[in-house]
């Protein structure tokens, strides 16, 4: 069934168009979940929230103003951060010791690395890194934009972003 379809009918409270839009998108809304957060705890809250409000704000998606996967995947970046504040991530600027940056394992011996081993190596950044690497790289925002999301200055946004970037390019390095 075509995903116009299937939002059309879950937007009148069918179950089975809700439950395969559900299965349609939830691996894709997991991994943003997962990139927000450093374990699967969190980031198992995180999807269910952001599902609780992508069906009860369908009636507001208008297709002819965007598609879908965009409209939904906005709710769950949101979610995701509503969940940090709440957990009182700091999103400013602060050093990190070599040391504590540590992936568990990274399963693959060859030179491409596969999605969800990026997914960990995103998920062992600190918070303020992994946020503004999130919201820059994968979501495309300014860091004007960044800035006023998560309450930062530019120059905190672009030096959070710089350094999340040389912690992945080194982690790459030892892992590839």
């Amino acid at each position: 069934m075509e995903v116009k379809e299937l939002i059309s009918r879950a937007k009148k409270q069918d179950s089975k168009a809700q439950m395969e839009l559900y299965r349609t998108y939830k691996s894709y809304w997991y991994t943003i979940c997962l990139r927000y957060n450093r374990n699967t705890f969190d980031a198992d809250d995180c999807l269910q929230n952001a599902l609780i409000n992508i069906f009860s704000k369908l009636s507001q998606f208008d297709e002819n103003r965007g598609n879908f996967k965009s409209w939904s995947s906005q709710i769950v970046v949101n979610d995701n951060l509503m969940f940090l504040r709440k957990k009182k991530q700091n999103f400013q600027s602060f050093e990190l010791e070599d040391d504590k940056f540590v992936v568990e394992e990274v399963s693959e011996e060859s030179s491409i690395i596969s999605s969800e081993n990026l997914t960990k190596l995103i998920q062992a950044l600190p918070s303020g890194y992994r946020t503004v690497f999130n919201l820059y790289v994968m979501e495309g925002y300014s860091h004007v934009e960044i800035s006023e999301i998560l309450e930062i200055s530019v120059g905190t946004s672009k030096s959070q972003l710089s350094k999340a970037r040389k912690l992945l390019q080194h982690q790459l390095e030892v892992v590839i």
